[in-house]
């Protein structure tokens, strides 16, 4: 498992009985997480300390219960990069700070090239609050963000001005992204870096329908005419249980056929505070030419 090291706003407690407890910056919260299936916990103070407890409904869905004083909104920062958070809706705060691992490579890949003066052209796809986004932007790369929600762009937005980066070259465009990357093939646009976070199932802005059991293949084989001539990497998140490393590697090989690269993959996490203890928070695939 790859996990990041250098987490400093952001720990995983303790976990037990399906729910994770974390400290967010200044605040702990409380979150459910189905993989947790133990029921002991290490410290039963530190659950007694949280701010904010995420509650599933039986009906789906859920709610927030607030437990102890704290703001609507707050900033968490991973090295450099600043991060607006907030509870939403559905038990998340805007962030994935298992994804941290996923910047550093793509900031260590893509400032080599920009140290030397070559313009690197980057495509996020599924990009939400922009923590991809930002880190190619804060390596010097020129972002293109792509995401279905207003929303969430307007989001990533905020996290771009709060990291200090709001003059790089970051194009947010909302929309549908298999529509996006079918219009950019017709324009003739390349990206030497693409990445993408594809949700299990979701809707675009005029209703189109993702699935990504459905649909991966056809993304990927469309993104391959994305690229440019000598590009650094691809990068596919997965979440889907049934949706392996291996398949996304064999859908890989299906669909890029025209040059060498090679494909590794594995699960990333995080690392329970003082214990050997991890959690898997899915599967990045990275295809490096």
């Amino acid at each position: 498992m790859r996990y990041s090291k250098d987490l400093k706003d952001y720990e995983l407690l303790d976990m037990s009985d399906g729910e994770k407890l974390e400290r967010w910056g200044k605040y702990i919260l409380i979150r459910p997480d189905p993989q947790i299936v133990w029921t002991k916990k290490k410290d039963e103070k530190l659950w007694s300390m949280a701010h904010a407890r995420y509650i599933r409904s039986s009906s789906g869905g859920g709610h927030w219960e607030r437990l102890k004083k704290m703001e609507d909104s707050w900033l968490v920062k991973y090295k450099d990069l600043i991060f607006n958070l907030k509870p939403m809706g559905f038990k998340h705060t805007g962030l994935f700070p298992e994804q941290s691992v996923n910047w550093d490579y793509m900031i260590d890949k893509i400032s080599k090239e920009t140290k030397k003066g070559r313009e690197i052209n980057v495509l996020n796809l599924f990009a939400y609050t922009g923590g991809a986004s930002i880190a190619c932007a804060y390596a010097g790369a020129k972002v293109c963000h792509v995401d279905s929600s207003q929303g969430m762009t307007n989001w990533a937005k905020e996290n771009l001005i709060s990291s200090g980066l709001k003059d790089r070259p970051v194009r947010f465009l909302v929309d549908d992204v298999i529509k996006f990357v079918k219009r950019e093939i017709r324009r003739g646009n390349k990206y030497d870096c693409i990445i993408m976070d594809p949700p299990s199932y979701g809707r675009g802005k005029n209703g189109e329908v993702w699935s990504i059991e459905k649909n991966i293949f056809e993304l990927i084989e469309l993104c391959s005419k994305l690229l440019s001539d000598n590009p650094l990497f691809m990068i596919v998140n997965t979440y889907t249980g049934g949706l392996s490393g291996t398949i996304i590697s064999n859908v890989i090989n299906y669909a890029i056929t025209d040059r060498k690269y090679n494909i590794s993959f594995d699960e990333i996490g995080l690392k329970v505070k003082s214990q050997n203890l991890f959690l898997p928070c899915g599967i990045t695939t990275i295809c490096e030419f």
